[in-house]
């Protein structure tokens, strides 16, 4: 991994300073107004990443969300939240107005879900990559150079794994300047990075570091990359600059954790349970 970059120290994220780009809502709204995500992954045996991404979307306040599911023998209805619309990959690809796409979750790496990759890079929505959307550029320096010639907001969400697959070097290497490591990604791919983990380091677009102090042992679990790709794209379709989008969500993201970790149950947490208290915690904050 090259050091090339002048490591910066970074900066705490502060609650109030990211809570406040948060938008207001005014009292005449409409689901029109906060946005539209659409997130695409749920190939087979991986449905559940999917929906669990956009459940994090719509309950941190997207105004639409639909899923684009690769399994062939996809539900079309998530029974436990029906306002979710439910379409093939393909189809989601197509729905028009879509403010933020979400790509990566529950994806795959097979030629379905390169050529879906493909697609979305080439989409005018706001994107946000995570987990095999990332493996996959990894693997192909054509999709990296279609990613570095968007126009549109795009944010990484790497775990240290994945994050040393796109820097073409070993995790101990990532872990051992993890630093040098968001900053390199941030450069490479011209977007904003999250490198998650204990002490998640975020690279702003603008060239800012930023380190989250929340978060504890009980959100390692399934599911918790997911749930922090749907809250991502649920705050920039409301409108928030894909940087504070990042910020207000990794903070959060922890803050949920720690707040049920406050409830003893940091043994067994879920994903699902992180969903709620963040809902419950952006409500308290704003």
């Amino acid at each position: 991994m090259s050091k090339r970059i002048p490591a910066l120290t970074p900066e705490p994220i502060v609650q109030d300073r990211v809570v406040a780009n948060f938008p207001k809502r005014p009292r005449d709204s409409h689901k029109g107004m906060f946005g539209s995500v659409a997130v695409i992954g749920g190939a087979p045996g991986m449905i559940g990443a999917a929906l669990l991404a956009a459940r994090a979307a719509l309950k941190l306040g997207a105004g639409c969300v639909h899923v684009g599911l690769l399994a062939d023998n996809a539900p079309g209805v998530d029974p436990l939240q029906p306002e979710l619309m439910l379409h093939s990959a393909a189809d989601a690809l197509r729905l028009p107005g879509v403010d933020v796409l979400a790509i990566g979750c529950g994806l795959g790496r097979d030629m379905a879900a390169q050529k879906l990759l493909h697609d979305v890079l080439n989409c005018d929505a706001a994107l946000v990559l995570d987990a095999d959307a990332l493996n996959i550029l990894a693997l192909r320096p054509d999709l990296c150079a279609l990613l570095l010639s968007r126009k549109a907001a795009t944010v990484l969400t790497p775990h240290p794994g994945e994050a040393a697959r796109l820097l073409a070097c070993e995790i101990g290497e990532v872990q051992a300047d993890r630093v040098a490591a968001v900053q390199q990604l941030a450069q490479k791919f011209a977007c904003s990075v999250v490198l998650k983990g204990a002490s998640s380091l975020c690279a702003t677009c603008d060239g800012r570091l930023f380190v989250n102090q929340t978060g504890n042992p009980g959100m390692s679990a399934a599911g918790m990359g997911d749930v922090l790709t749907g809250m991502i794209a649920a705050f920039i379709a409301q409108g928030m600059a894909a940087d504070d989008a990042l910020l207000l969500a990794v903070h959060l993201h922890g803050a949920a954790g720690d707040a049920l970790a406050e409830q003893q149950a940091t043994i067994g947490m879920t994903a699902t349970e992180v969903t709620e208290w963040a809902r419950w915690l952006l409500n308290q904050w704003a």
